[in-house]
């Protein structure tokens, strides 16, 4: 459902208007205005931080993860070229707005899981008002099959349900099916999380690199050594990735990451697939911003 969780960025609150109370899908959204940004709003579900924008800066990224995504955004086709992007996962749409506003052009769709969710960013945060957007509620796995070969020149998945990442967009078969979509020069991006020694990221990038010749991972030091959960982005393509470019950023960034090459991370992991159950891992009860 929308952005993953980070345990960092999220604002703290003072005082102030009392924040939106909504049932949705999966659980009850609440959308709470951002005392320290005038035009920041912050989205979570079931206690849990799902998105964060400023309606006045769409450029604006403050979960340190979602800048990981935008680093990815900025560097892996020409600056400012129009992009036509499948994103599964929308929340607020916090990618979407960014790639509109620094991607001019862009044609955009996203699906997202959670009806009532999107009613409520649609009424509340000014969808409507990001040129060439389209929302579509759905499965994204589903959504995906359905989309022509070679019509997207990134594919961003970044959905939970519960605070999970569904099962089903870890396989090797879905790998399979956004591969197929994508353009020969064209990016996959995907957010997880996990936590101790990492064993279904690792599986999930083993997974990766069947498919696409290029993988890499991004991640704060701390989850790399699992001394915490959190996120990990993870990229992949058929082209050459912006490693060196990416590996610079990330490591200047306000919350400093590593760029790891995707068979390094991995090791020896097998392959996740749809014939076996896969299971992300559960984050603990203190971790990803739970209030």
């Amino acid at each position: 459902m929308g952005h993953g969780r980070s345990p960092r960025g999220r604002p703290n609150r003072r005082s102030g208007a009392e924040p939106t109370r909504t049932a949705v899908r999966f659980g009850e959204a609440e959308l709470a205005k951002d005392p320290d940004r005038d035009s920041g709003w912050l989205l979570s579900v079931n206690g849990v931080a799902q998105s964060y924008v400023d309606l006045a800066d769409p450029t604006h990224l403050e979960f340190d993860y979602v800048r990981r995504i935008g680093d990815v955004v900025d560097l892996a086709h020409p600056a400012g070229m129009p992009l036509d992007v499948l994103h599964i996962g929308g929340g607020a749409c916090t990618i979407p707005r960014y790639v509109a506003a620094t991607r001019k052009g862009s044609r955009q769709l996203v699906i997202e899981a959670d009806g009532p969710l999107v009613d409520l960013v649609r009424e509340r945060l000014d969808l409507r008002s990001v040129p060439q957007l389209k929302v579509r509620v759905g499965d994204g796995r589903r959504e995906t099959a359905t989309r022509r070969d070679d019509t997207a020149d990134l594919v961003i998945v970044d959905a939970f349900e519960s605070a999970l990442m569904p099962g089903p967009l870890a396989t090797r078969e879905y790998t399979r099916e956004v591969r197929r979509v994508l353009r020969p020069q064209g990016t996959y991006v995907a957010n997880l999380a996990d936590g101790g020694a990492l064993p279904f990221a690792r599986r999930f990038v083993a997974t990766l690199g069947e498919v696409f010749e290029h993988v890499l991972v991004m991640a704060e030091p701390g989850v790399f050594r699992g001394r915490r959960f959190g996120n990990i982005v993870a990229a992949a393509s058929g082209a050459e990735l912006p490693t060196a470019e990416l590996t610079r950023r990330t490591a200047g960034s306000a919350f400093p990451a590593r760029c790891v090459a995707g068979q390094e991370f991995a090791r020896n992991a097998k392959a996740l697939s749809d014939d076996e159950p896969v299971i992300p891992p559960q984050p603990p009860p203190d971790a990803l911003g739970r209030s």
